[in-house]
Formats: structure tokens, C-alpha cells, sequence
């Protein structure tokens, strides 16, 4: 049955606003892994669970100061701080853990500092589909930040951008320049060009018969990539 008000009778009742919202500046990571549907398609849903559990771990131990995981979807995490001198940290260990690891992924991400909206411990504002953004732009194995997030640096020096230019991105009205972290990343063979994991211990992986170079995970990763050349070359 619909309910039908007087006229005037919400005219004079006070609004009242959520007491659990608060606007703050953030510092904010939005990282997921390069290759995951690659790797979920050729080793299954176990095998990708399991290195979901794995990168949350190695999220976990890369965490520095204030820096929080708030929230993971799929392969993507978000981690906050409110300091960006702790988040940079966070996404320089980030990148160096997960890259050591061997039969892993690399990272990839985007940082970006902004005022935005915290209510019951969810966050709201166009700063974050700006960092979001920024991470899908992002190389494998690299972050790239965004202005004001470089600029919020409390301690800048200590770190080294390459500007990467200025982009246009999807719901965003003006253009932004990105700078790339440098990052020195601990070394890894090679990848498998299937499933895209790290391979750092080459007697425990799968050379190619016949090409010098290009090493495995798996024999499964060896067929499908033979299986692959067939077709494209029949």
C-alpha cells in the first residue's frame, strides 16, 4: 500500500548523517598479478587458489608501517596507508617478494593519494577508480603512481620515478601523469610462456626440446605450447 506524506511534513526533521563516515587523505595500492587467467585456464582452480593463499602470505610479510590489506577480489588487493612514504615501501616489497619467488607471478599496480570517504570500514570517492585505473595501465612487474601521490612522498628522494607520461583514463575528465617506480628486482630465469609463472630453478623445470632459452613449469605447459605452434603453423 503506498504511503502518501503531507505536505510539509518532513519540512523542519534535521538530517542526520552516518556517524561512521569520515573523509580523510589516503594513500592507496591496487595491485593484482600478471598472468593469473593464464595460469587459472592451464593449471585449474586448485593450483590458483593455491597461489591466492600464497600471495596473500607474501601481502602479509610485505606490509609496512600503517600499510593495510583492506580488501581482495580475485587476484586484486587493495592495501591503504596514511602515510605514502609506508605504502611506496609496501609496493617496493611487494614487487621484490613476489618475484623471488619461484613457479610465481609478477605484480603489477598502480599508487595514487587522495581524499576519500571511509563508512563501516568501506571506502568511496574517484580516487580510487583513479588508482584502479592506473594499475591496469601498469607493465607487468612494475607500479606506476600518480602526481599527487609522488608529490605527498614525505621523503621523495629516497626513491626514483621515470615519468611515463601524461594518459587519459576511462571516467577520468582531465589527463593525469604517471611516473614508473624503479624498482630493483631480484633475478629470475625465465618465464613460462603458457602460464606466465617465474622460473628461477632451471633443474626443476621443463626445457623446450629443440629452442635454446625458453624453459617450463610442467610437461603439461610443454604440450599445450607444442600444441599451440602445430596449429598456428599447420
Amino acid at each position: 500500500m503506498p504511503v502518501h506524506y503531507n505536505k510539509g511534513t518532513l519540512k523542519n526533521v534535521p538530517l542526520v548523517f552516518n556517524q561512521n563516515s569520515m573523509e580523510q587523505n589516503i594513500a592507496i595500492l591496487i595491485a593484482d598479478l600478471s598472468g593469473y587467467t593464464a595460469l587459472t585456464e592451464t593449471h585449474g582452480a586448485i593450483t590458483a587458489a593455491d597461489l591466492i593463499d600464497k600471495y596473500l602470505e607474501i601481502v602479509d610479510d610485505s606490509l609496512v608501517g600503517d600499510s593495510v590489506l583492506h580488501q581482495r577480489v580475485g587476484d586484486e588487493v587493495m592495501i591503504v596507508s596514511t602515510a605514502p612514504d609506508h605504502l611506496i615501501s609496501t609496493a617496493i616489497m611487494l614487487i621484490q617478494n613476489c618475484s623471488k619467488e619461484h613457479n610465481f607471478l609478477q605484480v603489477h599496480g598502480g599508487l595514487h593519494y587522495g581524499r576519500i570517504l571511509k563508512r563501516n570500514n568501506h571506502y568511496f570517492g574517484s580516487p580510487l577508480n583513479l588508482t584502479s585505473r592506473i594499475a591496469a595501465k601498469a607493465n607487468k612487474g612494475t607500479f606506476w603512481c600518480s602526481a599527487e601521490f609522488v608529490n605527498a612522498l614525505l621523503n621523495r628522494s629516497a626513491f626514483t620515478f621515470s615519468s611515463k607520461g601524461r594518459h587519459r583514463f576511462k571516467n577520468i575528465s582531465e589527463e593525469n601523469e604517471v611516473f614508473e617506480l624503479i624498482i630493483e628486482h631480484p633475478n629470475f630465469l625465465y618465464i613460462d610462456p603458457v602460464c606466465r609463472m617465474l622460473i628461477h630453478k632451471k633443474e626443476t623445470s621443463i626445457p623446450h626440446p629443440h629452442e635454446q632459452n625458453i624453459f617450463f613449469c610442467s610437461p603439461d605447459c610443454l604440450d599445450i605450447y607444442i600444441r599451440n605452434k602445430v596449429t598456428l603453423n599447420s
